[in-house]
């Protein structure tokens, strides 16, 4: 496990490195004024000495704050406006091709997806692009095997035709895949191109129900239309012939509309027979991509002994806002996230904003869910995300507990269990920086009944496996927004 202090000690090490220069200037400086030489020139080389010497402190700093994900108290919002629900998800990724005149937007189901090809350049390293903010060597190539309906039944029926293609799949996006449902503009048969499919992907993670998405009717009543796919469908339709309805976050508000789009919007409103969709369409083994996608794998997660006995502890966060940047690493890409922070005493949850490299495959699966694990220092003064606990939560991984008989008990992805056997091992001081925890090592003795004890309370407490619950569950009526610009 890196510690905060390693890394911003490596790149001040870099750093000296790359601004020797500062160092040198102090000490022509000296050299100078030992021999007697003009003043101005002592000054001169004393200044740019001293600037060059000062700017190594700082640029460590920076780059290790961009490579460490390490959360302060600076990091702290001080007011979030407006205001963001506890199950409010918005994701801002790049826009979609405009299509060509007449084409049709349907709905296709993803039957299948496999990763082709991701190979960028620059490894660890941050990549900056100007102006570029959805550059295709940040994109996986991906296999997909399309289920295109025709349009009429919108996926109520079987009518439809299938579509085998190549396409380069924004990071922030990835989840549709795996959800396997998509939005796609289908060319008019006059076209250049008839019957050509694109995938529409902001509009995609809404599909997918990625993104949650709420309707403030004209009497201002809220409803939640997340995973209302035939309801979506219909507002996307709309908000396209009209040029566009901006989405505050994940509000639609009618109030604010035109008379006309509104009643429009209003209408769809009462087709109240659709039922909710699945989180994921069936078959989604067909489509996960988290596996094959870079990123650091599930594990129970490193302990160590003295940050654990000075009462260093493991804390939930939840995102509630992703907006991508221009900056991508190797493993993804670099986001302005704000993190709803559950502290472990019970006090108020509190929010915070903060730049980081979310990796792809956690990405491939946020559909499912948006928990993120943070290390707590003694202090309580910061926090660390840690993906690899992260990861194994979210299902990107799947766990195993070896039984002291040696009987393999697997944990089915996001299952319940997973959280309290991590905040175990971490109070009795217990590494295990694998998915497979087997209890038959010396080092588990202390722990093993008590694991077991867990495992077997879940299973009775639901009959099976306990599993993490939806992550948008039908809320009451009312909703916070959330700032900013998109449409539907």
């Amino acid at each position: 496990m890196r510690s905060y202090a390693r890394v911003l000690i490596g790149n001040l090490v870099l750093a000296a490195f790359a601004g020797v220069a500062g160092p040198v200037f102090l000490v022509v400086a000296y050299v100078a004024r030992v021999e007697g030489a003009a003043w101005y020139w002592v000054a001169g080389a004393s200044v740019v000495g001293a600037v060059g010497t000062a700017l190594i402190p700082f640029a460590a700093v920076r780059s290790a704050r961009q490579e460490f994900p390490r959360i302060t108290r600076r990091d702290r919002a001080k007011v979030t406006h407006p205001a963001y629900g506890d199950e409010t998800s918005v994701v801002w990724a790049p826009r979609s091709p405009g299509g060509v005149v007449g084409a049709r937007l349907v709905r296709a189901d993803v039957r299948a997806a496999s990763l082709v090809r991701y190979d960028p350049e620059g490894g660890a390293s941050f990549t900056t692009y100007g102006g570029d903010h959805d550059p295709a060597e940040f994109k996986a190539t991906v296999g997909l095997t399309l289920w295109v309906h025709d349009g009429e039944d919108d996926g109520r029926g079987s009518g439809g035709r299938e579509v085998t293609e190549e396409v380069q799949v924004p990071s922030l996006c990835l989840s549709a895949v795996t959800a396997g449902r998509l939005a796609v503009l289908v060319d008019p048969p006059d076209a250049p191109t008839p019957g050509r499919v694109t995938v529409l992907w902001p509009r995609s993670l809404l599909l997918a129900g990625t993104r949650t998405c709420r309707v403030v009717d004209l009497d201002g009543r809220v409803t939640d239309v997340t995973r209302f796919a035939r309801r979506q469908l219909e507002q996307m339709r709309i908000s396209r012939s009209v040029g566009g309805v901006v989405m505050d976050g994940d509000l639609i508000d009618l109030r604010r509309l035109d008379a006309a789009t509104a009643a429009r919007y209003a209408a769809v409103a009462r087709d109240v027979a659709e039922q909710r969709a699945p989180v994921a369409e069936p078959g989604e083994e067909a489509r996960r991509l988290a596996e094959f996608l870079p990123g650091e794998e599930g594990a129970f997660g490193s302990v160590p002994r003295r940050w654990s006995r000075r009462g260093g502890h493991l804390v939930l966060a939840r995102f509630l806002s992703l907006r991508g940047r221009t900056t991508f690493q190797y493993h993804g890409p670099v986001l302005d996230t704000l993190l709803r922070v559950r502290p472990a005493d019970g006090s108020p949850p509190y929010d915070v904003i903060r730049r980081l490299t979310v990796p792809m495959n956690y990405l491939a699966v946020l559909h499912h869910t948006r928990d993120v694990v943070l290390r707590v220092d003694p202090n309580g003064r910061s926090q660390v995300v840690d993906w690899a606990r992260t990861n194994l939560l979210a299902g990107v991984t799947t766990a195993q507990v070896v039984a002291p008989d040696g009987r393999g008990i697997p944990l089915p992805r996001r299952s319940g269990a997973l959280w309290p056997l991590m905040n175990l091992l971490v109070a009795h001081g217990v590494s295990n920086p694998t998915q497979v925890l087997d209890l038959r090592e010396p080092r588990m003795h202390a722990v093993a009944d008590a694991v077991m004890n867990l495992i077997r309370g879940a299973e009775v407490r639901l009959d099976g496996p306990l599993l993490v619950g939806d992550p948008h569950p039908v809320p009451p009526v009312a909703s916070g927004t959330a700032g900013g610009e998109g449409a539907p």
